[in-house]
């Protein structure tokens, strides 16, 4: 990431609330509350995330989230109060937490990506599937045994949790089990909150969930000068393809016991691709999520794509390919070798960066993107996390 961070100037109604985020390890609870004072002089301003919002009082944030299970209908409600002042009343349908957050488990990698860029990785102290991690500072906590591995595969150990005692334990929201884990928790005395930042149709929309683990801690500042370098830097990315007169064809995903789900026109990747100065075959399509659809059709409509994405993470070289379905070495694409995948930052035990930092970092993805597209526009740009797919010869 290029340039410096914009800094965001702020004031405050006393030299107590300004003081609430200047410390790393110090929680600054309040010590002479004065229900007239603004506790939080620095709020969040969002720009592109539609899955979350937040409501500033005096001492207490409203924080709202779009239920993940349920996206139309009921929403999550968080009622963060600042520590040394009076929990409030009257939110009977809320979940009270006092912040700033001393310790924390993290169910999800978005977040990890989240505690290292708020220099909060000290807070942490469980995540799920330890081994499949790559964040360098999380990797090293993990390793001296700081940070240890409370769920595996999907399946949670409230023992262990219920050892650490965290203050908050954060999740995300995807299918039945995670429903049944999130219940579970909640039952077992545990304040916890839900991530939806998954359902977000822009990339920067993903990123700018930052924002929203930053509530937990009081640094919204830290937050919004990060996602401000971000934003200005993706955007930099995609005015160098606006002009760009020749769009090559692309095609994403693969065949998988039958189906083949290809993006959305509305989603998030379809996005990527905009930006990126590609011509998607399915752009005009409006659903925001994957679409499914039989070889034969996504063959008949882009076999002859210039290009072909995010393909099985198993294939390491073009024959891997063929050998699992030889219909594929009649796509154009696979004959003259522009085959990517988003592999390229994969540790030994399959954790896969993409998903990791990548959530945060859509700039970097977009200038691997248009890297591929149109080298031209970016020379000298090595890619971070695509990869091409070479042949075994």
């Amino acid at each position: 990431m290029s340039g410096c961070f914009q800094t965001i100037e702020t004031s405050s109604d006393s030299e107590q609330a300004s003081t609430i985020e200047a410390s790393e390890t110090s929680r600054n609870c309040i010590k002479n509350y004065n229900p007239e004072t603004d506790y939080f002089p620095d709020k969040t301003d969002l720009k592109y995330a539609k899955g979350f919002s937040v409501d500033y009082h005096k001492h207490y944030k409203v924080v709202t989230v779009k239920d993940p299970w349920n996206p139309e209908k009921d929403k999550f409600k968080y009622v963060l109060f600042q520590c040394g002042t009076p929990a409030p009343e009257g939110f009977d349908d809320a979940e009270i937490i006092e912040i700033p957050i001393e310790s924390v488990v993290a169910l999800s990698t978005t977040y990890l990506s989240h505690l290292d860029a708020l220099n909060l990785v000290d807070r942490l102290t469980g995540v799920q599937d330890a081994k499949n991690i790559t964040t360098p500072s999380i990797r090293q906590k993990i390793d001296s045994g700081e940070v240890v591995e409370v769920a595996r595969e999907r399946n949670v150990d409230i023992e262990q949790i219920l050892a650490l005692n965290p203050d908050l334990i954060v999740t995300f929201g995807l299918g039945t089990t995670e429903a049944e884990t999130y219940s579970k928790l909640l039952e077992a005395g545990f304040d916890v909150t839900v991530n939806s930042e998954y359902l977000e149709n822009t990339p920067l929309g993903r990123a700018e969930w930052l924002k929203f683990t930053a509530l937990f801690f009081n640094r919204e500042a830290k937050a919004a000068r990060i996602f401000s370098e971000i934003d200005r830097e993706y955007n930099r990315i995609a005015n160098l393809v606006k002009t760009v007169e020749e769009r090559p064809t692309v095609v994403t995903e693969f065949n998988y016991q039958g189906t083949w789900f290809v993006p959305g026109g509305e989603s998030y990747v379809a996005k990527f691709l905009e930006d990126a100065g590609a011509d998607y075959f399915w752009k005009d399509n409006k659903s925001t999520a994957s679409i499914p659809l039989d070889f034969e059709v996504v063959y008949d409509v882009a076999a002859a794509a210039d290009f072909w994405l995010n393909v099985d993470r198993n294939w390491e070289t073009k024959e891997d390919a063929i050998e699992d379905d030889p219909r594929y070495g009649n796509f154009t694409a696979w004959q003259t070798g522009q085959i990517y995948n988003y592999t390229a930052r994969v540790n030994e035990h399959g954790g896969n960066d993409y998903w990791e930092s990548g959530v945060l970092n859509p700039h970097l993805i977009l200038s691997d993107l248009v890297t591929i597209f149109h080298p031209e526009l970016l020379p000298d740009t090595e890619k971070v996390y695509y990869e091409k797919l070479e042949s075994r010869s």
